[in-house]
C-alpha cells in the first residue's frame, strides 16, 4: 500500500463509520468501490510539432441519489487512487448536505503551467470527446477543481455540445457567467465554509474577534476564506501558498490588499502591506516574519484552515499543530494516523466533507437554473447556500453529541444513513 494512500484512507472511514451505524453489507459494498472507472489515453502535438501523451482519468463513485457530480483537476501528482477518493468524498459530501447528486472526480495527470493557452485548449477538448459518452447534465456534471478555471469549463461546454449536437451548458458547472454559469459561485466554497466556522464556534460559545487564523492555500478557496473570516471579525495572522507566506501576529490589515498584491507578483511572499503598497521592506514595520506553508501548519493560532491539497497534516507534524480548531477547506488534508493523534489531543477538526460543501452547493443550484431556465440573484443563491450548510452543520452536530465521536465520524454517519433507503438494497 502507498503511503497515505487517500483511497485506502477513505475505504477505512468508510468500514469505521459503518460500524457505528450498523450500515448494512449491502450499501457498504455499494460505496466500498466505484461503480465505473475510465481511464484515457491523451496524445497531444504541441506547438513545436512534438508529441506529448497525458492520461486522463474520471471515476463515477455512486450515482444512488443522482447524477455524478465532481470537479476535474489538472496536476502532475493525478492519480487513480486520488481520484477515487476524491469522487468518493464527494458521494458523501453531496448526501451530507442533501443534493440530488452522487460523486464523481477526474483529471489528467500534468503540470498546465507547461502548456501553452492553445495546447491546453486542445488537450482539454480531446479528454471531452473521450468522455462525451459518459457525462452529461442526466448522467455526470464535471466542474472546475486544482489548476481548471470557467474558461476550462467553457472549453469542455462548447466540445461536449458539438459531440452532442446541441447547445448543453448543463454538462458542466463552475462555467463563466455569460455561459450559463451562476452568481455567487466563484465565493461559495470560502462562503460556506465561513457559514460552517461561524456556526460552530457560536456553539462552542467563542467569540470570532478573539480568534486569530492562518490560512494554508492562496487560491481561490483560501482567498475566500480569508477575506470572508476577516469580515466576520476573525483576526487572519497568517496566509501561505505554494512559494511561501507571510505571519503577522498583530493580524494582517487587509486580506483584498494582499490578494491585489499576488496578482502583481505572482506570489503572496513579501506582500506586507501598509495602506495599499506592498513590499517585502515594509516587513519590519509590520513586524512581520517569512514562512514556509508547511511551518504555518504549527503557528501559535487558534485555527488553521488548509485549503490547498491534500495530506499536508501527517503524524509528523501533528503533534507539533497548536491550533485547537481545524477547518478543511481541502480534500483529505488529514491522514488517518494524523486525525487520530488530534482527536486524542482534543483538537476540533471540521472535516472536509462539511466545510467545503459550499462549492458543490452552489454547482447544484447552477445546474438546477441551466436545467429549468432561471437566473436567480446572488442575494438568493447565498440564502439558500446558508441554509443547506447550516441544516448539515446542525445534523453533524447533533449526531456527534449522539454517538460521542468526531466532528469527522459525525458527518459520515449522517451522510451514510442517506443511504439506508431500502431501494439502496
Amino acid at each position: 500500500m502507498i503511503k497515505n494512500n487517500p483511497w485506502q484512507q477513505a475505504k477505512e472511514q468508510l468500514a469505521k463509520t459503518a460500524r457505528y451505524i450498523d450500515l448494512d453489507p449491502l450499501v457498504h459494498a455499494y460505496l466500498s468501490e466505484p461503480e465505473r472507472v475510465i481511464e484515457v489515453h491523451l496524445p497531444l502535438r504541441k506547438d513545436n510539432g512534438e508529441v506529448a501523451t497525458f492520461k486522463g482519468y474520471r471515476v463515477q463513485h455512486n450515482s444512488y441519489k443522482g447524477p455524478y457530480k465532481g470537479g476535474l483537476r489538472f496536476h502532475p501528482e493525478v492519480s487513480m487512487d486520488e481520484v477515487k477518493a476524491l469522487a468518493f468524498w464527494m458521494t458523501m459530501k453531496t448526501a451530507l448536505i442533501n443534493i440530488p447528486f452522487g460523486g464523481g472526480k477526474g483529471g489528467i495527470t500534468i503540470d498546465p503551467k507547461t502548456l501553452s493557452e492553445p495546447e491546453l485548449e486542445r488537450l482539454t477538448r480531446l479528454f471531452t470527446r473521450r468522455l462525451a459518452h459518459a457525462i452529461g447534465p442526466d448522467k455526470d456534471i464535471p466542474a472546475p477543481d486544482v489548476n481548471t478555471n470557467p474558461k476550462i469549463m467553457a472549453w469542455i461546454v462548447d466540445e461536449y455540445s458539438k459531440q452532442v449536437g446541441k447547445n448543453t451548458p448543463a454538462v458542466v458547472t463552475g462555467k463563466p457567467i455569460n455561459k450559463g454559469g451562476s452568481l455567487g459561485r466563484t465565493e461559495a466554497t470560502g462562503l460556506g465554509g465561513t457559514y460552517v466556522l461561524l456556526e460552530i464556534v457560536k456553539r462552542m460559545k467563542l467569540n470570532p474577534k478573539d480568534l486569530t487564523v492562518a490560512v494554508q492555500g492562496f487560491g481561490n478557496v483560501g482567498y475566500y476564506i480569508a477575506y470572508f473570516l476577516q469580515q466576520q471579525g476573525f483576526k487572519i495572522v497568517a496566509l501561505s501558498d505554494s512559494k511561501g507566506g507571510i505571519y503577522i501576529t498583530s493580524g494582517i490589515a487587509s486580506v483584498e490588499q494582499i490578494q491585489k498584491c499576488k496578482e502583481e507578483k505572482g506570489h503572496l511572499a513579501g506582500c506586507y502591506c501598509i495602506g495599499s503598497v506592498c513590499d517585502v521592506t515594509y516587513k519590519k514595520q509590520v513586524q512581520g516574519r517569512d514562512i514556509s506553508s508547511e511551518q504555518l501548519l504549527t503557528l501559535p493560532v487558534d485555527i488553521i484552515v488548509p485549503s490547498a491539497l491534500g495530506n499536508v497534516i501527517t503524524k509528523k507534524n501533528a503533534d507539533a499543530i497548536k491550533a485547537k480548531i481545524i477547518l478543511e477547506m481541502a480534500n483529505g488534508p488529514t491522514t488517518t494516523l494524523a486525525d487520530d493523534i488530534l482527536q486524542k489531543r482534543n483538537i476540533t477538526v471540521i472535516p472536509d466533507i462539511l466545510a467545503n460543501a459550499g462549492g458543490v452547493a452552489v454547482s447544484y443550484f447552477e445546474w438546477y437554473q441551466n436545467i429549468h431556465n432561471k437566473s436567480w440573484s446572488k442575494e438568493e443563491i447565498f440564502k439558500k447556500l446558508k441554509s443547506k450548510i447550516l441544516d448539515a452543520t446542525d445534523a453533524v452536530w447533533k449526531a456527534q453529541q449522539e454517538y460521542h465521536t468526531s466532528m469527522r465520524d459525525a458527518a459520515y454517519i449522517t451522510a451514510l444513513k442517506q443511504f439506508e433507503n431500502k431501494s439502496v438494497k
